[in-house]
């Protein structure tokens, strides 16, 4: 580890990864990817380039840098350029989106921070998982009493991360609006991808070009099912393999705001993100600080770049799973809230015959809850259904085999519970007015001490006494008007704090559980909560087309070992369409497999082929889960290829998934990307998912049925003929280093 300080300009320091000049220049290099910094006494950080490897940069091609960037006046703007530095302020004449916002009592509503010291570290960690460089800036404002941190780290990677700490130094409160990062844009990004949906269809792309103004996305929530988890921009056109895009995440289960911004008249075009706060929510006293959450950005040649820069770096933390992610089978769509036991072992005795290794029983176990409009906050197992305690049950699973997993909603409440009868005080309100309810429940004031105690005593003492390896943590719905009772103020900032706190304590009180995100599905799987669980429930809904694109989205920042993906029913509960079972099996296949299905009303034959399917899995999954994404920009967007490449090793799995019926047919050659290119690979259908049914008047193509033998340079230039298939249909292709 190097550490260098910086506070006047005094010495020219470089490295192999690093130089920086003595009047404030810093290139900071890793994976690829470039970071050059200008930071003086009068100015905040001002990116002067993100994005492709610049190389060894001498200190006069830096200095050459900062001064072929300056721009000239223009008519109708102040007399000397303004710069855009990572946290904007409009005391440098920026008039767009500001860094900080706030103020003590209508004063201070404006800063100009003055750098007191930049400190850069080489080669440390951060929670025990690498980080290449660290760049801490101290800044203070004398005038509105304020001092400021912004911490930047460039990872292994080449992903970027950064937050600010704002504190009062004054006697008088200051009230914080925001905290919002931003990063500039090269002209050649001109198109803005982004994501929205709903509960059951997460993650819908949405492009358009930018234009003048602010491209805004506020979550108000507490969760995103409509919210985008990447904002991205890029040269008009960009995909999966090619086209230069940035992207940026907040890595925050509150309230977000992320916002793509072109000014005018300069047309600066930037990324920015932070917390949304609502109003009076951070009041600074004297000394107290407000921290923002990171800012993840990422760099890339095409979205695959840019995604695998998130997953390197999950997969770098110490707490990432680093185990065989089980096969679970989940038992909500099979038995909803009827808990006959008779029945739960049963479905234990079909899913142990299909070789699975986890048994979750998801909602419906605890006091009073025969449906959703009552029980939750009582977490104590419900006499009446179970007499004998979740012990029988538990005792059968772990009987044969399998690890048991269990339910919870911690943060909520329904008011038809004890806890709430008991407690009304500890539901979040806006003073003497309850919020709308939602799923006939309110929120859990878990900033309350109280609330907190009652719900983390009540869980640990259910995974103390019953073998639960893994906890099924639910959030199912939006935070409306959570205010704390006492004070009537608002809340979302602190209960997303209290309910980290929650998870870290239970977690470390119980090291051998693991934890899901669901929140009504896929509505929480930000990089926050990724921290503290080992995977996410990526959708409530399990209809095998809408996967596709619902894990295409999420998978671009949550690598394929941390997407729940379920073989559901035949028929979908939440869409009603029909699916074959290798195309069930073939899209959950991808993702941390499980099984959502009554096998105790499956015939003979699928039960068979759901083990094949468990079987394969176990088999590839350690391909799966340690691989590379790879996706392709097909031309016809009634086809989807995607798939895992092991580096190094010479094995790759791709899906050939038909969406829907083509323009073409037969559908043509397909690329398959990510191959080592001087390499000769052999490719043929991987089992079970080699079931192909042509389409009428159609045949397999020739090589089918004996594979065949092309380098990767090939495999991903020219390609090979693609099976025509009936439309929501996936084959898979095993290829492996001849």
């Amino acid at each position: 580890m190097t550490i260098q300080t910086y506070l006047t300009a005094t010495a020219v320091t470089a490295d192999a990864d690093t130089s920086r000049e003595a009047d404030g220049l810093w290139h900071l290099r890793a994976a690829g990817v470039s970071l050059v910094l200008e930071v003086t006494r009068s100015a905040l950080p001002r990116i002067l380039h993100w994005g492709a490897d610049l190389g060894d940069l001498p200190a006069d091609e830096l200095d050459a840098l900062r001064a072929a960037a300056v721009p000239p006046v223009a008519s109708g703007t102040p007399d000397a350029p303004v710069p855009l530095t990572i946290l904007p302020e409009q005391s440098a004449g920026w008039l767009g989106t500001p860094g900080v916002t706030g103020h003590r009592d209508g004063a201070d509503f404006s800063t100009r921070f003055l750098v007191d010291e930049v400190r850069l570290e080489h080669d440390v960690e951060r929670d025990g998982a690498p980080v290449a460089h660290r760049m801490t800036v101290d800044a203070r404002d004398a005038e509105a009493d304020l001092a400021l941190r912004i911490e930047i780290e460039m990872l292994p990677g080449g992903l970027l991360r950064a937050r600010g700490r704002l504190q009062n130094t004054g006697a008088a409160v200051f009230t914080v609006g925001s905290l919002d990062l931003a990063l500039p844009l090269p002209r050649e990004a001109d198109q803005i991808l982004d994501f929205t949906g709903r509960h059951l269809r997460e993650r819908s792309p949405q492009r358009h070009d930018f234009v003048a103004g602010t491209h805004l996305r506020e979550s108000r929530r507490a969760r995103s099912h409509d919210g985008t988890l990447l904002m991205t921009a890029g040269r008009r056109g960009f995909g999966y393999r090619s086209g230069e895009v940035w992207g940026v995440h907040v890595a925050w289960s509150g309230n977000t705001r992320t916002f793509a911004e072109q000014g005018m008249p300069t047309g600066e075009r930037l990324l920015g993100a932070g917390e949304l706060l609502l109003a009076g929510e951070v009041r600074l006293s004297a000394g107290e600080t407000y921290d923002s959450p990171w800012v993840y950005a990422s760099y890339g040649d095409g979205l695959d770049e840019l995604s695998h820069r998130f997953h390197t770096y999950l997969r770098s933390r110490p707490q990432h799973p680093g185990t065989p992610r089980k096969s679970l089978v989940n038992v909500w769509e099979a038995v909803y809230f009827d808990h006959d036991l008779d029945r739960l072992t049963a479905l234990a005795d079909a899913a142990a015959a299909a070789g699975v290794e986890r048994y979750v029983l998801d909602d419906g176990w605890f006091r009073g809850r025969r449906d959703d409009t009552a029980g939750l906050g009582d977490w104590t197992v419900d006499d009446d259904v179970w007499p004998e305690g979740l012990h029988p049950l538990a005792d059968h699973v772990t009987g044969l085999g399998m690890e048991l997993g269990l339910w919870f909603e911690p943060e909520m409440v329904n008011p038809d519970s004890d806890l709430a009868r008991a407690h009304p005080e500890w539901i979040l309100q806006t003073g003497n007015r309850m919020p709308p309810e939602a799923r006939h429940q309110q929120v859990l004031d878990l900033a309350h001490t109280g609330a907190w105690e009652h719900v983390y005593g009540q869980i640990d003492a259910i995974l103390a006494e019953y073998p639960i390896g893994f906890v099924k943590w639910d959030h199912n719905r939006d935070l409306v008007e959570a205010g704390h009772t006492a004070t009537g103020g608002a809340g979302v900032h602190a209960q997303t704090h209290a309910a980290y706190r929650l998870l870290d304590a239970l977690r470390t009180a119980h090291p051998h559980v693991e934890f899901e995100s669901c929140a009504g599905g896929g509505g929480r799987a930000d990089l926050g909560i990724l921290e503290r669980t080992e995977r996410i429930w990526t959708s409530d809904c399990i209809d095998a087309l809408e996967r596709q694109t619902i894990e295409s989205g999420t998978g671009l920042l949550v690598p394929p070992e941390m997407l729940g993906s379920h073989i559901g029913s035949p028929t979908s509960h939440t869409t009603g369409r029909r699916h074959e079972l290798s195309f069930r099996g073939a899209t959950a296949f991808f993702g941390h497999l499980g099984i959502e299905w009554d096998l105790t009303a499956a015939s003979e034959a699928e039960r068979s082929e759901v083990a094949r399917w468990v079987a394969a899995y176990r088999q590839h999954r350690d391909l799966l889960h340690h691989g590379r994404s790879v996706r392709t920009d097909d031309p016809d967007p009634a086809l989807r290829v995607h798939g895992v490449v092991r580096e190094g090793s010479g094995e790759a799995i791709y899906a050939v998934v038909q969406l829907t019926t083509g323009v073409w047919a037969p559908p043509g050659r397909i690329r398959l990307p990510g191959l080592d290119p001087d390499t000769t690979y052999d490719v043929r259908p991987l089992a079970p998912g080699d079931d192909v049914e042509p389409g009428h008047g159609e045949a397999l193509p020739p090589w089918w049925s004996r594979g065949v033998r092309l380098s990767g340079r090939t495999l991903a230039a020219a390609g090979i003929q693609a099976p025509h298939q009936f439309p929501e249909r996936s084959v898979l292709l095993h290829v492996t280093a001849v």
